[in-house]
């Protein structure tokens, strides 16, 4: 399998996650969400703080999500709690000519796979400057609310888009994340973060690519 970037230009679909991802990772929009999903599990459940985050952690390492744990485990309603954890302050993030210039040079769909809502991804992505290059957003509603990187969700998105994924690729931030998009037959690209939980179960993946700055790294799949 060829390792080199260019050999990528003619992809008919990218597949890309969106926090940490689309925008760098020092944007940290997720210390917000962050706060906000303890915040909610906390009033919720009716418990102190401290004990919310531990069930957030927990949830989050068990089902993929703090949500898909809160719907399992508490029968949460997952509108209200979306609704919630995203109503963040979204100046941090800003418009990323480069990014848009690869993507427009790039043949081929682009579609944003992420476990956070459409309304949520269309913000970030009107404010990175780059919403009218994308060709769609699957988020987690629609899902069923199962997160990656659960099969069911790839398989959900690759039958909805009529996805052939020997012709796609797939972007993400979280390296467990593309291995069921490599089980697919997807090529598969590692945006590096540097964050711990991001690396989690690293040994068992293989990415193709990796990066720590997706956007120079589109740049040179594009030839500029």
């Amino acid at each position: 399998m060829s390792k080199h970037p260019s050999d990528l230009r003619d992809t008919e679909t990218w597949v890309f996650d969106l926090d940490n991802t689309l925008y760098h990772v020092s944007v940290n929009l997720f210390d917000q969400i962050d706060r906000r999903m303890c915040n909610y599990v906390a009033d919720f459940l009716d418990i102190p703080s401290a004990e919310a985050y531990k069930v957030q952690k927990s949830f989050f390492r068990e089902h993929g999500t703090t949500l898909r744990g809160m719907m399992n485990c508490h029968d949460m309603d997952p509108g209200p709690y979306l609704d919630y954890v995203h109503e963040i302050d979204f100046s941090p993030i800003k418009i990323d000519e480069i990014l848009a210039k690869a993507l427009a040079a790039l043949p081929g769909r682009k579609i944003v796979f992420t476990n956070a809502a459409t309304k949520y991804a269309g913000r970030v992505l009107e404010h990175l400057g780059i919403a009218h290059h994308m060709d769609g957003v699957f988020d987690i509603a629609d899902a069923g609310y199962i997160p990656k990187p659960d099969p069911v969700a790839y398989a959900q998105i690759v039958d909805k888009y009529d996805i052939d994924p020997a012709g796609a690729v797939m972007v993400e931030d979280i390296v467990r994340n593309l291995m069921p998009a490599a089980e697919l037959g997807m090529k598969t690209v590692w945006v590096q973060t540097g964050l711990p939980w991001a690396h989690s179960e690293v040994d068992k993946v293989q990415p193709d690519f990796t990066t720590d700055n997706l956007s120079a790294w589109l740049s040179d799949v594009a030839g500029h």
